[in-house]
């Protein structure tokens, strides 16, 4: 790092003499269970991202999302996310696997305001469960159950400078990137075209979400 950059910061004690300390708002909006307000944040909820690392702390982070209310709040101290199909690289549930330690981040469109989950996970396969979370008549084949540990209200004030939910804002669809031509020029496959790998982008969104 020391390479790239000329001033770093190595302790604590200089990062709050940077930004100081949160008020006692701040310190006291975190609760150790869902309440209702978080309960029912959850079931308006379409969407929602995942962080996990493995045993080294090598980190990754994953989105999850369906219909309002995917997510499954068990009790207080429980809640349950449903595994759709993906890529089959399962890198959430492997590190899962070796470090249970998580954080989500839930979403509503249009809300600036977004939810922070943090707790402890595991990989359901109880049946029961499950069934209650099918889609289409396809039941998901694992889920992620996650312990509470902490919870809060994360303020607007990300969206609000970056104007993520305000069209107006966005930039002209044919100028952003394509998903498609990223993949071909990462993956260097022989045999493959920007055309083939957008075909096969376009069958796994019509054919393969459940």
């Amino acid at each position: 790092m020391e390479k790239q950059f000329k001033e770093l910061i190595h302790t604590e004690e200089e990062l709050r003499t940077l930004f100081g300390f949160p008020s006692e708002l701040v310190e006291r909006k975190m609760i150790t269970y869902l309440d209702h307000n978080c309960s029912e944040y959850i079931s308006k909820s379409p969407f929602l991202v995942i962080s996990s690392s493995d045993s080294l702390g090598n980190c990754d982070v994953s989105p999850r999302g369906d219909m309002p209310g995917f997510v499954k709040v068990l009790s207080g101290k429980y809640l349950i996310i449903p595994e759709r199909p993906g890529n089959k690289r399962i890198d959430t549930m492997r590190n899962i696997l070796a470090n249970p330690n998580v954080g989500l981040l839930f979403f509503i469109p249009g809300l600036g305001e977004t939810l922070r989950v943090n707790g402890k996970a595991c990989l359901v396969k109880d049946n029961e469960l499950l069934e209650q979370m099918a889609i289409r008549g396809r039941t998901p084949l694992l889920g992620i159950g996650v312990e509470v540990e902490e919870c809060f209200i994360h303020c607007a004030k990300a969206f609000k400078r970056s104007g993520l939910w305000d069209a107006r804002s966005w930039a002209e669809k044919e100028t952003l990137p394509s998903a498609a031509k990223i993949i071909f020029e990462h993956a260097n496959m022989p045999g493959s075209s920007t055309e083939s790998i957008e075909e096969r982008l376009k069958e796994s969104y019509t054919k393969r979400l459940y």
